[in-house]
């Protein structure tokens, strides 16, 4: 009889949803099959049951959701709606019919090296998608990656996702650990993409060799090995394979290669999709048109067309965007296929719409001040550089980590104006690298007036740019 009034009670929720099968079962709850009975699509519900996740367990399902709600792209799975019950909340997702990449590396083993290239291209490009929209996952593994029915691979499970921000480094030591970066598990300061690039090599070693790089059920001797980055280069691999190889899984992140360095490394180069090659720049705007096609079937399954267009409008989560959603969803070509390559730039456009229907900006809020500065020169010139600046400017520091110190300044610096009011700014600096061309070494405020922060960026600047 329980079973009975559970059920009843899920209908009563769910009206939309017909529940069919258990797809999955994890900490905090279930994932179901069902059919959203109006547009007859399958989609995945995620069942969380409040009373088995604390405070915070429940910031990161919050986090996660608020993530995904951002993000529309041909290799990460979408994201419909959300509803949140006083017991339990239901995230509604994209089905993906052919499961989870491990289970397809685990009965093929290793892949040859067009499909692993193929696979690879997907996945670089859904990550590069999202390091553009400031989201970084931290969790990149098989597990994570879902097939659909044509064997596209799209990104799921974004439970250690973060939002980037400007001169805010990361320091949790999250994920799998056979996939994790080096300066992860050494609990360095990180900006981000760089664990998630890491992760990427481990995962092409892997569809490459059907095994893993880093291997050990000793997890000090796991991480050992990780931070040596030497690993066994399987002979069958072709030179180009190896070298791409060789250039991500470099232990100093620094020197580590960066996606758009990947993006034009000649082993990802052949057989490159015309949608992949083209990174995707869309930005989260307000919406200005709708699909009139998809406009026309809501309206036979009885929608009223100012409800849909007000609730587009207005970005109400309700019956009818979310079968708006759905509808364009289904309607966005196979990646895979001849017709996307022929329409790849209306599909972008449309894409774009779509998002800024659905989401809003990731909050920029920053509560200290930062200043950053680029650099050309190798990292251990540039640290070099900020060295010999911070001495001229009487600066104490304390190295905390691979190019990341905590620093301490008194004014007055000399031949500088400040007032002697005997306050102190303790202040952060950690460079990370941009991008292939140059470094950014990131100033950052912890304690202290604000001004003063900004006096000494100013002398630093005048010394070292």
């Amino acid at each position: 009889m329980e079973g009975v009034a559970r059920g009843r009670s899920r209908l009563n929720v769910l009206p939309r949803y017909k529940i069919g099968k258990t797809l999955g079962i994890g900490a905090f709850g279930k994932v179901k099959l069902a059919i959203h009975t109006l547009t007859g699509i399958k989609v995945a519900i995620k069942i969380l049951d409040r009373q088995s996740i604390d405070s915070s367990e429940a910031e990161k399902v919050r986090k996660e959701i608020n993530i995904m709600r951002q993000l529309f792209h041909p290799h990460v799975v979408r994201l419909f709606e959300v509803i949140d019950t006083p017991a339990k909340v239901y995230v509604v997702m994209e089905y993906m019919n052919s499961g989870e990449l491990f289970y397809y590396l685990t009965e093929k083993g290793k892949l040859h090296e067009d499909e692993a290239r193929r696979l690879f291209q997907q996945i670089i490009s859904g990550v590069d998608y999202c390091h553009r929209h400031l989201v970084v996952h931290r969790d990149l593994k098989p597990e994570n990656l879902l097939l659909d029915s044509e064997h596209n691979v799209k990104i799921a499970d974004f439970g250690l996702g973060n939002i980037m921000r400007d001169g805010h480094f990361l320091k949790t030591c999250c994920g799998s650990p056979n996939y994790a970066a080096p300066e992860l598990i050494s609990r360095q300061l990180y900006a981000g993409p760089e664990v998630d690039v890491w992760s990427c090599g481990v995962i092409l070693y892997a569809l490459l060799s059907g095994r893993l790089p880093f291997d050990d059920d000793n997890l000090s001797s796991l991480y050992a090995k990780i931070k040596s980055g030497v690993y066994p280069s399987p002979n069958h691999l072709s030179e180009y394979a190896r070298d791409l190889i060789s250039r991500i899984l470099v232990v100093d992140p620094m020197k580590r290669i960066s996606i758009p360095e990947i993006r034009r490394h000649p082993w990802f180069q052949k057989q490159l999709p015309l949608y992949v090659s083209i990174p995707s720049h869309g930005a989260f705007n307000r919406q200005e048109k709708v699909d009139f096609d998809v406009l026309k079937d809501m309206v036979q399954m009885g929608f009223d067309v100012r409800e849909i267009i007000g609730s587009l409008q207005s970005h109400l989560q309700n019956e009818a965007t979310v079968a708006y959603c759905m509808l364009m969803h289904r309607r966005a070509p196979d990646p895979a296929s001849s017709q996307h390559e022929q329409n790849a730039d209306a599909h972008r456009a449309s894409m774009d719409i779509h998002v800024q229907t659905y989401t809003q900006p990731a909050s920029a809020v920053q509560n200290n001040w930062t200043l950053g500065f680029k650099s050309q020169a190798s990292p251990r010139q540039t640290m070099s550089d900020v060295l010999r600046a911070f001495h001229s400017l009487n600066v104490r520091w304390k190295r905390i980590g691979h190019y990341n110190m905590k620093c301490l300044w008194s004014p007055p610096l000399p031949n500088y104006s400040v007032p002697a009011t005997g306050d102190a700014i303790k202040f952060e600096t950690q460079l990370y690298r941009a991008n292939g061309e140059f470094y950014v070494v990131d100033l950052q405020q912890l304690t202290g007036p604000p001004f003063l922060f900004l006096d000494i960026c100013a002398a630093f600047r005048a010394l070292v740019v």
